[in-house]
């Protein structure tokens, strides 16, 4: 780190992979570890700069002296934040990284998920439900888009995938630190939290009878709502789309049999934010 005087610590030589604190991070590149711990790693400029404008939950920022060297403003950052910051080899980084061309920019940091009734609090009008979603990309662009959307909040319901899954950050390109982002395995609790905070629970289901067009129409997403999106291979289980207040479907104008799980849920999120809009 010689380009940057301020982000210089004591230590001579850069951790290895084998420096007990590298040792502890890299527990959190498993789910088990992070649950373990309620820490995860958010890796590269974007991410870093996001959980850095979250006031006193990055613990530790791992960095290699050519990446220090490219990212002088976050670690100054960093340092005005009171974070600890780590030089390390480009082995120690390449073990900390889930991807194929590390970055060497690593922050651990607090998980982020708050209770459902805190996520729910304040009235929302707009809420994204994931139901067994699997794909982590799939997820955090999930995220990314109900950011953009103006969405109140995401939940990560069932058996879907930890939101602190590194390809999942990654994919939400820092907009999991945006809004409130919520999880629990039962389904059923969700559901009750959402209609509790006066949402209206409806599927995204491409086999629903009634669709977005007609929906947008007749003011159906002008409603507080919550949609919920299930796994990208399987969809919602015929008993939970059963279950919700209503489903609607993406009309489909060409030849395209579906749209996956992401495109969807952009569509169907702008529409309702659209929607909501309009009337205020």
């Amino acid at each position: 780190m010689s380009g940057n005087s301020r982000a210089r610590r004591p230590e001579a030589a850069p951790f290895t992979e084998r420096t007990p604190r590298v040792v502890a991070a890299r527990h959190l590149t498993r789910r088990q570890g992070r649950d373990r711990a309620d820490r995860f790693l958010a890796e590269g400029a974007q991410a870093v700069r996001e959980a850095l404008a979250w006031p006193g939950h990055v613990h530790e920022l791992f960095v290699t002296s050519a990446a220090a060297e490219r990212n002088a403003d976050l670690i100054n950052a960093a340092i005005d934040a009171g974070v600890r910051i780590s030089e390390v080899s480009e082995k120690a980084a390449a073990g900390l990284s889930e991807t194929v061309t590390p970055q060497g920019l690593v922050a651990v940091c607090d998980t982020v998920p708050q209770p459902l009734a805190v996520a729910l609090g304040g009235a929302p009008r707009l809420v994204a439900v994931l139901l067994g979603v699997t794909d982590p990309g799939n997820a955090g662009t999930v995220v990314r888009v109900a950011d953009a959307a103006g969405a109140d909040a995401v939940i990560f319901a069932g058996d879907t995938v930890d939101p602190h899954n590194g390809k999942c950050v990654r994919a939400s390109t820092g907009s999991l630190f945006h809004l409130p982002i919520a999880r629990s395995r039962d389904a059923d609790e969700v559901f009750a939290a959402c209609r509790a905070a006066g949402l209206r629970l409806v599927a995204a289901d491409g086999y629903a009878e009634h669709d977005l067009d007609a929906a947008s129409l007749n003011g159906d997403l002008e409603q507080p709502t919550a949609w919920v999106f299930g796994s990208e291979a399987h969809g919602l289980p015929d008993a939970v789309v059963s279950s919700l207040d209503t489903s609607m479907r993406v009309p489909i104008y060409g030849g395209a049999e579906s749209l996956n799980l992401a495109t969807a849920a952009a569509v169907c999120l702008y529409a309702s934010a659209r929607s909501q809009r309009s009337v205020r």
